[in-house]
């Protein structure tokens, strides 16, 4: 996550007024947003937009949420990218089967703001401590190939 700009969040949800909520719920919050209506179309935003997290519904025609995680965590190029499932499905084998395909974190509707921010804040602060973690051990091993 690149510190110097707004944190970048993808909406996905193909029921226009589900994603419209999510974008209103976070309108005051200092996050660049997009949305995206379908699985297909997540794939592509995060392709040329390379958000930092995305909140992602299960429910989908074509590719569901669960098959758009998996590719998404399967790839080293988009693996560190924040998902958080937000769908209707609650049972505990759904939770399961989030978490198998590599969801972050699940969050059931209906949403609560305050448990949807609280969760982003958590998510986003994971993977700013990941970079830094990368970055630093980056240096370090940079620092042991050179010669004393």
């Amino acid at each position: 996550m690149d510190s110097s700009r707004a944190p970048r969040i993808l909406i996905v949800d193909d029921t226009p007024e589900n994603a419209e909520l999510l974008e209103a719920y976070l309108a005051d919050e200092a996050y660049e947003l997009r949305i995206a209506g379908n699985g297909e179309k997540a794939l592509k935003q995060v392709a040329e937009w390379s958000p930092d997290l995305i909140l992602l519904d299960i429910m989908m025609p074509k590719l569901s949420g669960f098959e758009v995680c998996k590719i998404l965590k399967s790839d080293p190029k988009t693996r560190s990218i924040a998902i958080l499932m937000v769908t209707a499905l609650d049972k505990p084998s759904d939770i399961e089967k989030a978490v198998e395909a590599g969801a972050d974190d699940f969050l059931a509707k209906p949403i609560a703001k305050a448990a949807l921010l609280h969760r982003i804040r958590s998510l986003l602060r994971v993977r700013q401590h990941q970079g830094d973690l990368d970055r630093t051990l980056a240096y370090i091993e940079e620092m042991q190939k050179q010669p004393e």
